[in-house]
């Protein structure tokens, strides 16, 4: 039993890869994610005013999401969308 905990906790963890602009552009061209203009209406809808400051589009096991991070107010906040569905995934200040 403890060989198999063990063997539990030396599992590689799952990381997300980053997407490069082509990769993006082809599954936006494919329809297989929705552009980011949309889903940032979404987020403007939630935090009128906010500026955005950075985002990436992720892969992690299969799923394509946006990480964002915009600025509300004096603060920053981080969110994650899913970028086939557009929900809202995570929303938290940044640290």
């Amino acid at each position: 039993m403890l060989a198999g905990l063990i063997l539990l906790g030396a599992a590689p963890l799952v990381q997300a890869r980053d997407l490069d602009q082509d990769e993006a552009l082809k599954l936006r061209k494919e329809g297989v994610i929705r552009p980011l203009e949309t889903l940032l209406q979404r987020v403007n809808e939630r935090y009128p005013n906010a500026r955005l400051l950075e985002a990436e589009l992720e892969e992690e096991d299969g799923q394509y999401r946006y990480e964002i991070e915009i600025l509300v107010g004096d603060g920053v906040r981080e969110l994650e969308i899913g970028a086939i569905d557009g929900a809202i995934l995570k929303d938290e200040v940044d640290d």
